[in-house]
């Protein structure tokens, strides 16, 4: 019985404009041939086992013909597979979808259609200019663009293209610009129309470049365009500066080293991308289980002997209800505990669990916990610090000077992430990063030590979690530009943002 073959858009770059249906199809499919322009953080959607067939083309170069395309296509479906044929943008726009529909039909292979957003509205909409607007363009036109202009057939009919469409968006077409544009002026298109050229539509590295049809031509070579490339012609190319809103925010294309542990490095490069940052997953740290936990167990056993347990971070929150589930207990065996959390991100991870704690900080330090504390009358009183191996000793000392009892007991180790710490030494010393964030000491600690001899180069920004994180910098030798001022990653983000933002 032959699998079905699903004609995917997988959109203009964007991977969050993937439509829903498409991203169904991908957690299904057993082979994805995809495209040149398709994201490739989509492919690790599909499943492990789904093979992964590159069938790109390039300027000059292709992977595979049309041909061996359709080819594939056949015969992936009657080995009984569910195939995803994932192209850029749509793939009736431009894309040869339609051929490869036509040569499924013609064998009798069951297919289904995926639409996707063009990049032919996409990426000028990222761009601030809207290919129709009331006052401006009813009708708008998506043209070929690298069609050779000199042969005697084109299909394209460039003296009623010219001057019958209001907005004129060529894809495909930076090479031939210099042709579209005499073109276009010699059938009565006028000299001064304004044109866009969008260089890397929707992603973080897009470039828009904007003039006339005069002036064009020359403004692209010298601001250095390459493709892919949308080029937009018309009246709406001036809402630009008026709608714009993708390529003017603070962080856009800033790409920003991501020093976090590798688990949790994704979250923090999610909402980095969200606000237009170019996030560089590059953790200096992997966080470790203790294999000698027998310290751990025993507490878990007598929790009875304690009036507090505090959580200091994520991690240990993790660490520690990963002992008490091996040891069979749920979050019952805290209920006769008062539980502190040092800040907002931990005081979550505990909801997770199903607790909310009884003190947080107004201040999310080692410093501010211990100073919130001072209305409680913990003299006498038993703590339990479930922390990182080589966490501070202010916490402790602090509680102690309060006259309380104290048990800190390591539950997970830090350790340099060596791969990856390599590979941000040679980015950051080829000048390849903007913006280092340190979300811990330990992730400053591990950089410095890689980095040997080699300093940081000047230029690039250094942003901190927090106080404590930004004090072991200064120690390092490194002057924090950004500290957080709420200490959990949203907080760095936003400070990040208010940093640029002057800077602007």
């Amino acid at each position: 019985m032959n699998g079905t073959v699903y004609l995917i858009g997988a959109g203009p770059g964007d991977p969050g404009l993937m439509t829903c249906k498409g991203l169904d199809c991908l957690v299904r499919a057993d082979v994805i041939i995809y495209d040149h322009l398709v994201n490739k953080q989509l492919l690790d959607i599909a499943p492990e086992s789904a093979a992964r067939i590159y069938a790109g083309k390039s300027a000059g170069c292709h992977a595979m013909s049309q041909d061996e395309i359709n080819r594939l296509l056949v015969s992936s479906s009657r080995e009984g597979k569910a195939v995803v044929r994932l192209k850029g943008g749509d793939p009736f726009v431009l894309g040869r979808g339609g051929e490869e529909a036509e040569t499924l039909a013609k064998c009798g292979v069951p297919f289904e259609i995926v639409p996707g957003v063009t990049s032919a509205v996409a990426a000028p909409a990222y761009a601030g200019i809207p290919v129709t607007h009331r006052e401006l363009a009813s009708s708008f036109a998506v043209i070929a663009g690298h069609e050779d202009l000199a042969k005697s057939d084109s299909r394209i009919q460039w003296a009623k293209l010219a001057t019958g469409v209001d907005t004129l968006v060529f894809l495909m077409g930076m090479q031939n610009l210099p042709e579209i544009v005499a073109r276009l002026v010699e059938h009565g298109r006028a000299i001064d129309t304004p044109v866009a050229v969008v260089q890397d539509g929707t992603g973080p590295l897009q470039k828009t470049v904007v003039g006339t049809l005069r002036d064009i031509v020359d403004l692209v070579k010298e601001n250095g365009m390459v493709p892919p490339a949308v080029v937009v012609v018309g009246e709406v190319v001036r809402l630009r500066e008026t709608i714009r809103w993708f390529d003017n925010r603070p962080l856009f294309g800033k790409r920003i080293l991501v020093t976090r542990a590798s688990h949790q490095a994704s979250t923090m490069s999610k909402a980095l991308a969200e606000r237009g940052a170019l996030p560089v997953e590059l953790p200096a740290i992997t966080i470790q289980r203790l294999s000698d936990d027998k310290e751990l167990k025993a507490a878990i056993l007598n929790l009875g002997q304690y009036q507090w347990i505090v959580f200091t971070s994520v991690n240990g929150v993790e660490a520690f209800f990963d002992a008490l589930v091996n040891q069979k207990l749920d979050s019952r065996a805290l209920s006769q505990l008062i539980i502190g959390a040092i800040g907002p991100s931990t005081a979550e991870a505990l909801r997770q669990k199903g607790i909310v704690a009884d003190f947080q900080p107004d201040i999310f330090t080692s410093e501010g916990l211990i100073a919130g504390l001072k209305q409680w009358n913990i003299a006498g009183q038993r703590f339990l610090l479930p922390r990182a191996d080589i966490a501070g000793e202010e916490l402790v000392q602090g509680l102690v000077g309060f006259g309380a009892l104290v048990q800190e007991i390591a539950v997970y180790r830090t350790s340099p992430d060596v791969e990856s710490i390599a590979q941000a030494k040679e980015m950051l010393l080829t000048k390849q990063i903007d913006v280092i964030t340190f979300t811990s000491s330990s992730t400053v600690t591990n950089l410095i030590t890689a980095l040997g001899d080699n300093e940081i180069p000047e230029g690039v920004k250094i942003a901190c979690i927090g106080p404590k994180t930004a004090e072991t910098a200064i120690k390092a030798g490194l002057k924090p530009d950004v500290v957080a001022k709420e200490h959990n990653i949203s907080g760095l983000i936003d400070s990040l943002e208010e940093f640029f933002r002057k800077a602007a």
